[in-house]
């Protein structure tokens, strides 16, 4: 896998807060936020995208989605937010290490889609 800025992001050579961490994940408010609260859920270790995930990525991708409802709690949106993985440029997909989107904050729209 080549480096990304989100793999900057997590090894720290990108100074970045943190709004939750943990040894398999970190969560950060995006850049160029699509809804009132956007977050990304990122993993530590590095998969380019959700189909490249193997047998021995499954413990992390399942943490991946208990560190989204976490991270919904403390922002106070866990009775309604959206979950999105974009896999893949045709999808979005514009950093190729694997991210979780959170959006809320308002009304979502059906079609709402985000890189």
């Amino acid at each position: 896998m080549t480096e990304t800025i989100f793999g900057k992001i997590v090894s720290g050579d990108i100074p970045t807060e943190f709004i939750y961490e943990d040894e398999h994940c970190v969560a950060i408010n995006d850049i160029n936020p699509q809804a009132p609260v956007h977050v990304l859920i990122i993993p530590k270790r590095g998969i380019e995208k959700l189909a490249d995930a193997g047998e021995d990525d499954r413990e992390v991708l399942g943490h991946l989605m208990w560190a989204a409802g976490e991270v919904a709690r403390q922002l106070g949106v866990d009775n309604a937010f959206r979950l999105i993985v974009n896999n893949g440029a045709g999808a979005g997909q514009t950093v190729f290490h694997l991210h979780l989107h959170i959006l809320a904050g308002s009304t979502l729209a059906e079609s709402r889609m985000v890189g």
